[in-house]
């Protein structure tokens, strides 16, 4: 169905035409039934609003074009505004037609239960109502590629406005902050929309195209793609049995960029095992993804872990550790000295801990311990749930009778927020947002991201056992994060089929030539067992490193 807005008053006038009323009446009066009455009402409505909206701008920078509203600026040079200022665009703004799309209400990926969707973000403090019911979901952009329109918008006219000049992201942030005004505390102060000083050194610096190197949003698709393209050929290098073991990430991509892009360089990520993307973002090399997981003499951790147990001192990225929720106390710890140090020196940069987990590891004791010590101590961490739906075999509804993990916030006097784990830029948003609570309160701050895990738990899994695989192909194919990430690109014009594949391609291919390297370097070096551990090798280490290598000659077994 397609609608176009007319009768938009004139700039000088400033305020609601007699003739749009008339209009109005007239599309109600002709309806058949109330419920198209109520539509044609509910344009009236949305025509008051874009009155109020553009009314405020100069007369200068408002045209009416077949009785839509361009935004035009003039072409002068002006730095990057602070907040609540928006850009002003150098060129006519293009808008395409007005059509009518539904806006979901509800959605459920985890489960079968059904979670009310919100377009405000609201994180529920310690003493404040809790949501009543099932606690919303946050979210701002949906399956469409679309950003949302507020709350009580149940359907929404979507009309583009698209910058003039390719790729540029101020010009973006501009004409969604025009378009949306509701979201524009979000797209002002998101990182995802503010470009880098200098080009990223994981981005492909081509000459014709040298400010897309320093286009954060064009990195943060471009790992989601370099990610999946990472986890596809080293699950498959698994089977063909050159490395022992491989957790893929298919599904919750959007997690990864979106809550990276959003901390500083400075905190302290402690992952479970399903968050690579982060260690990517940080600038964690497919070399060095690589090379753990052929454990090769080139191994950050030597050869100790199983592959994807990553860790890095120089990216704040503590090792990954096996057994189930260890990782959740020790956050803690880590957040309680931020403060202790913060107390001592007040000039020191502030940073803060953030914690990722499974709804599954929320069934720890140390889940429970770790919340209330953060609690109870005021530690300015964020407790980050994956709720993916499944624990290894486990669905959610054999999990928790409640409403999910986040409900759980309040018993324990924390912050709390649920976010739609598969939208980039509501995570971004809320991590933003929970972690400038979190470091002005002292105190944690819960975020559940609700997401469905499309892969097998890992590569000793078989999930076709205990769920259908339709449900499987129904994610893949309607809720996948980066399937939504290539809509909202290619609606502005940034992306079309043809570039995705290229870029697909060319990922591919860079996988590939870092596992062959990685599967080429040697082990590491015998000694390397028995080192790192004490300053000076005790004496119980000596003899155990003398009877190894006993061991080695007398099965005549090389190792250098």
């Amino acid at each position: 169905m397609i609608l176009r807005i007319l009768n938009y008053p004139s700039p000088t006038t400033r305020q609601c035409s007699n003739r749009t009323l008339v209009k109005s009446a007239t599309i109600a009066a002709s309806c058949s039934s109330e419920a198209a009455a109520k539509t044609a009402s509910s344009i009236v409505a949305h025509q008051h609003h874009h009155d109020r909206q553009f009314s405020s701008l100069p007369h200068h920078l408002a045209r009416q074009n077949n009785g839509m509203v361009n935004v035009l600026v003039k072409s002068t040079k002006v730095p990057r505004p602070s907040l609540p200022k928006i850009n002003r665009l150098k060129k006519p703004l293009k808008q395409e037609e007005v059509t009518l799309q539904h806006v979901p209400s509800h959605m459920s990926y985890a489960g079968s239960q059904r979670m009310p969707i919100t377009s405000e973000m609201r994180i529920v403090k310690p003493g404040e109502d809790t949501p009543s019911g099932i606690w919303p979901v946050f979210r701002m952009m949906d399956e469409s590629g679309n950003f949302r329109k507020p709350d009580y918008s149940r359907h929404t006219n979507v009309s583009k406005i698209i910058p003039p000049k390719h790729h540029d992201l101020l010009q973006l942030q501009s004409a969604l902050t025009i378009q949306y005004p509701h979201f524009k505390h979000h797209f002002m102060s998101s990182r995802l929309f503010q470009p880098s000083k200098n080009p990223y050194p994981d981005m492909p610096l081509k000459k014709e195209e040298e400010d897309d190197a320093k286009n954060t949003l064009l990195r943060a698709h471009r790992q989601m793609i370099r990610l999946r393209q990472m986890d596809t050929i080293l699950h498959n290098s698994q089977r063909q049995g050159r490395i022992s073991f491989y957790m893929t990430h298919h599904g919750e991509e959007a997690i990864h960029m979106g809550s990276a892009s959003a901390l500083s360089p400075q905190d302290v990520i402690f992952a479970q095992y399903r968050e690579a993307g982060l260690l990517m973002w940080r600038g964690f090399t497919l070399d060095q993804f690589c090379n753990q997981c052929f454990s090769n003499d080139y191994d950050l951790g030597k050869g100790r872990q199983m592959p994807i147990h990553y860790g890095c001192r120089a990216l704040n990225y503590q090792t990954v550790s096996s057994p189930l929720g260890t990782q959740i106390t020790q956050a803690v710890g880590a957040a309680y000295k931020f403060k202790l140090d913060t107390m001592k020196n007040k000039e020191k940069e502030a940073a803060i801990s953030i914690v990722y987990f499974g709804e599954g590891a929320a069934s720890t004791i140390d889940f429970h311990s770790a919340c209330n010590f953060a609690a109870t101590l005021g530690t300015p961490m964020i407790f980050f749930c994956r709720n993916n739906g499944y624990a290894i075999s486990t669905p959610a509804e054999d999990q928790y009778a409640g409403d999910g993990i986040i409900s759980r916030a309040p018993g324990y006097g924390m912050a709390g927020i649920r976010v739609d784990g598969n939208d980039v830029f509501a995570v971004h948003a809320a991590v933003a947002e929970a972690r400038k609570l979190a470091l002005e309160t002292s105190a944690p701050v819960m975020i559940e991201a609700m997401t469905y895990r499309q892969g097998h738990h890992s590569t000793s899994d078989d999930s076709s056992r205990y769920r259908d695989v339709d449900e499987v192909q129904a994610a893949q194919d309607v809720t996948d994060p980066l399937i939504r990430m290539d809509k909202f690109l290619s609606h502005y014009g940034w992306m079309d089929n043809n570039a995705v594949t290229s870029i697909g391609d060319e990922e591919r291919a860079a996988v590939l030539r870092a596992m062959e390297a990685a599967e080429a370097r040697p082990t590491p070096t015998l000694e390397s067992m028995f080192t790192d551990v004490y300053h000076e090798k005790p004496p119980h280490l000596i003899r155990q490193e003398k009877e190894l290598r006993q061991h080695l000659v007398k099965h005549n077994i090389h190792h250098h």
